[in-house]
């Protein structure tokens, strides 16, 4: 549909009010459950018959705001099932802010390496934007189609002792698996507690060459095995960075750089 077709689906000043439904028509569009449809009929049939449209072009604006409703209501799901801590996107990103090379951020964006199942590891100091660059990439996903589970090294742990007392841990990462992208946020602050990092390794594990990992860190994963095990931190760090793209941040907190400029409040009225 053209865009001056969809814009002409909302009646425009003068047109007469649009009269409900018959209510067997509402009964059908509920049974069907075409909602959308549903909710914009009266309009559309009221703009149609005073502009005289065509009969196809009718049903390529009902089926039009369906589809636009339900792609609305996908994105919505997707959006709200990943988790995502503050809804960050690439709409307040600062290319030039990142130690990033501009290029790696481009080909990043592009997602491919989501689609081949590959992993990213974006480790450095605290600041240089490594959570902030992982949820905008999720977010992308998920605009894309793509399904994101967000978790946190405590969030594992969790996961693994709420699922471990009825044996049921192997379904439950099956089901993070569910997901495109699975993104592992903020390694490296704190010890990593032992189910934590069992955790980490069997999400790690099952996810090797069947789905992708993003993972920000403030050590590299070489220095895994200062946090846990060595033996665990081993067999982790080998599947992670078998498939993946490693980028290392460096510089300045931007935090910390926008506090002393002032920039991080607005200012007292």
């Amino acid at each position: 549909m053209t865009t001056t077709t969809r814009e002409s689906a909302v009646p425009a000043l003068g047109v007469p009010s649009a009269p409900p439904l018959p209510e067997d028509l509402e009964a059908l569009l509920r049974r069907l459950r075409l909602p959308h449809i549903r909710r914009h009929a009266p309009e559309v049939v009221a703009t149609a018959k005073a502009q005289r449209w065509e009969p196809v072009e009718v049903l390529r604006a009902l089926f039009g705001e369906e589809a636009a409703g339900r792609e609305r209501a996908a994105l919505a799901t997707r959006r709200a099932a990943a988790g995502f801590p503050t809804g960050k996107t690439f709409d307040a990103w600062d290319p030039a802010l990142s130690s990033i090379p501009a290029a790696t951020q481009q080909a990043l964006r592009t997602l491919e390496w989501v689609r081949r199942k590959e992993n990213l590891v974006v480790c450095g100091p605290s600041g240089t934007g490594k959570t902030f660059l992982l949820e905008a990439l999720g977010q992308q996903a998920v605009e894309e189609g793509l399904k994101v589970s967000w978790f946190t090294l405590e969030d594992l742990g969790a996961l693994l002792r709420r699922h471990r007392a009825d044996d049921t841990v192997t379904k439950a990462i099956a089901r993070v698996l569910r997901a495109d992208l699975i993104v592992v946020d903020d390694i490296g602050l704190l010890p990593v507690a032992n189910d934590a990092a069992e955790g980490l390794y069997r999400l790690i594990d099952a996810a090797y060459e069947k789905r992708a990992i993003a993972l920000s860190s403030n050590l590299h994963p070489a220095g895994f095995d200062e946090l846990m095990p060595k033996t665990i931190a081993t067999a982790t760090v080998d599947r992670l960075l078998h498939h993946a793209h490693v980028c290392q941040t460096s510089g300045e907190s931007v935090r910390l750089s926008q506090a002393v400029s002032g920039r991080g409040v607005k200012p007292l009225a």
